[in-house]
């Protein structure tokens, strides 16, 4: 009975769900996506992040929703039939969070990925795992829980659970 716990394969692959934020592609691991869905409406939260575009029910869950765009300072934020939320399950929680579109599940070997570049102290690449190449496409491989566990990230928590009392 052979178990795997990871998402990677025995040739060293992981495996990414593939999105894109304006016009860059990203990478997250596969095993941290719960479900994918169109963009719906959202209930707003008064006094949140600018990013934090509200919550939604689903099924018995308050899920906070995350703009990726609008945290990740892309310009303006247009919704259309191809803008997704992609549920994620990391550090205990569900949140949504939004993109552009989803592109596909890549599988990457440990050659194919980069050490994500130094900028020096003005740019933040904490949440970057590395960057990976497929196809002749580079991709941004983002570290869903450290850009999750963030700072900012337990305003989110606090005006979901604010919310969710408000609510009771």
């Amino acid at each position: 009975m052979e178990e795997m716990t990871s998402t990677m394969a025995e040739d060293g692959a992981r495996e990414y769900l593939t999105f894109t934020l304006g016009k860059e592609e990203y990478g997250m691991d596969i095993l941290k996506v719960q479900e994918i869905r169109g963009y719906d409406a959202v209930t707003s939260i008064a006094n949140a992040p600018q990013f934090l575009k509200g919550v939604i029910n689903l099924r018995g869950v308050i899920v906070p929703i995350i703009d990726m765009r609008i945290k990740f300072n892309l310009g303006t934020v247009a919704y259309d039939e191809f803008t997704v939320v992609i549920i994620i399950n990391v550090l205990g929680r569900v949140i949504g969070m939004v993109v552009d579109g989803v592109s596909d599940v890549v599988s990457l070997l440990p050659d194919q990925i980069k050490p994500p570049p130094e900028f020096g102290t003005g740019i933040d690449t904490q949440y970057i795992t590395g960057i990976g190449t497929t196809n002749g496409q580079m991709l941004i491989l983002a570290d869903i829980e450290k850009l999750m566990g963030g700072a900012d990230m337990q305003l989110v928590e606090n005006s979901a659970e604010y919310h969710l009392d408000l609510a009771a």
